[in-house]
């Protein structure tokens, strides 16, 4: 049987030697490169096409960046694992938009981290266990509130408020950059909460951001 070839990413040079040195006796692996950066991480990918890259999210460079780029130029060759000490369900849900097949925390026994590989290498996604429900709910909330922005239409007004919103002004604020009173852009509030399903203004705030990013803060 072929061995999983694996390299590994990390800014912390022991634990970049560590991993090296565990996974070069562990049966079915091959160590082929280590790195420190988000930099080093696009080479390694775009020189030698390992199986699995295991790289930290918190790397010197931009990380999420680095997963998309060798995730976009070679999907079908080189799967990306992150192994992080950060238990931030954020982190791991952007992590796992850009394209990483996998988020491993650092607490992990060795038998997880090397379950988790094998199950990368043969196509799966893999979490940490434990983690992974909390991470699996903000995903299934984040797609539920996708498809509800989807059907969202706002007036021009309203979108008007939605971009002041977006750059963090007050009620008072918006209605003087509007020429509105405040008592109008209550009741804009009040409606545009209902629209969004927000409990509350923090919440609006949070669902117009992400309509923004997916190109929906705009009137129909």
């Amino acid at each position: 049987m072929r061995q999983i070839s694996v390299a590994f990413v990390d800014d912390h040079p022991v634990m970049v030697t560590g991993l090296t040195a565990l996974f070069r006796s562990t049966p079915g692996f091959e160590v082929v490169a280590k790195g420190t950066t988000a930099e080093d991480a696009i080479q390694i990918a775009s020189a030698l096409s390992p199986d699995i890259l295991v790289m930290d999210i918190n790397l010197q460079g931009n990380a999420l960046e680095a997963i998309e780029r060798i995730t976009a130029k070679q999907p079908a060759t080189t799967r990306i694992v992150v192994f992080t000490a950060s238990s931030n369900v954020e982190h791991a849900m952007r992590a796992l938009d850009a394209g990483a097949k996998a988020y491993i925390l650092k607490r992990s026994a060795i038998e997880e981290m090397t379950r988790g590989l094998r199950a990368v290498h043969d196509g799966e996604t893999y979490l940490t266990p434990g983690f992974a429900t909390a991470v699996i709910t903000a995903l299934r909330t984040a797609s539920v509130m996708k498809t509800a922005a989807q059907s969202i239409n706002f007036s021009v007004r309203e979108a008007q408020i939605v971009q002041q919103l977006l750059v963090g002004r007050t009620n008072k604020q918006i209605a003087a950059v509007l020429a509105l009173s405040e008592k109008t852009i209550k009741h804009y509030m009040t409606v545009l909460m209902q629209k969004m399903q927000a409990r509350n203004r923090l919440e609006l705030v949070i669902h117009a951001q992400r309509m923004e990013a997916n190109g929906q803060a705009t009137p129909q």
